[in-house]
Parts: structure tokens; C-alpha cells; sequence
């Protein structure tokens, strides 16, 4: 379960790290005006879209930090795995810039079988249970 008033303070931290308002934080995920300051007094638990919302409009806030303060914010500068799998899909090598055969394909550092798709989602598990997705 989440503890409502210590959701409240990471909330918080969200909104001076982006420099933002109640009321644009409101407007960026798309949520009733209300329901921030509610959630920001306590008043309320957040709800799992909201949550989501959240997670989706600012990726780079952990999942697992929001629900349970595990985990750090903002993010650090260090190279972890998932920068490293991103910098490989986003920098092509010398070899697959010459040979792709499609436009816009993105390399992928993974061995693919029969024709290649275009990858829609990239979810990492951690063995501490959190996870990362990447979209496309």
C-alpha cells in the first residue's frame, strides 16, 4: 500500500525538478486540477492511472521510486544498462548503417529470427522487482 503522505512529499520533489505547478503538472498529465491538490494534501490516495499518467508523461520518474520511495530521483548522470541498450539502438555501427534495407530501421543489439519487425515496446525487469519500458 502506499503511504499517502509520503507519495505527497515525491510528488512534490516532481514538481521542483520540472519547475512546475500544481496546475501545469495538472495540465501536462492530464488530470483534473482538483485531483493534484488533493493528492498533494493527503486528502486523497492516488489512483493507479494517475500513477500511470505520470510515469508516462515523465519518464524519468521510476515507477518503483513514485509507489515506494525506493530508488533515487531525478535521475543521475551515471551509465547504467538501460542507457547503454539506448545509446546501441539510437547509434547505429559503421556496418548496419551501410546495410539496412528499410528506411528508418532501428538496429537492434539482439539477434532477430526470420524477417524483421519494427519493435513496438522494450520492457526491463531488475532482480529487485523494479522494471523500465521503453517506447517507440
Amino acid at each position: 500500500m502506499v503511504n499517502t503522505e509520503d507519495f505527497s512529499k515525491r510528488l512534490h520533489k516532481i514538481l521542483e525538478f520540472y519547475e512546475l505547478s500544481a496546475a501545469g503538472f495538472a495540465d501536462q498529465i492530464e488530470v483534473g486540477r482538483s485531483s493534484i491538490s488533493h493528492i498533494l494534501s493527503g486528502r486523497n490516495k492516488p489512483s493507479l492511472d494517475f500513477v500511470m499518467k505520470v510515469v508516462k508523461s515523465f519518464p524519468e520518474v521510476e515507477l518503483y521510486w513514485l509507489l515506494n520511495g525506493k530508488g533515487s530521483f531525478p535521475p543521475s548522470e551515471k551509465s547504467s544498462p538501460e542507457t547503454e541498450i539506448k545509446k546501441e539502438i539510437s547509434t547505429p555501427s559503421p556496418v548496419q548503417k551501410g546495410n539496412s534495407s528499410q528506411k528508418n530501421e532501428i538496429p537492434f543489439p539482439f539477434p532477430q529470427q526470420g524477417k524483421s519487425k519494427p519493435i513496438k515496446k522494450i520492457v526491463i525487469f531488475y532482480e529487485d522487482g523494479t522494471f523500465d519500458a521503453f517506447e517507440n
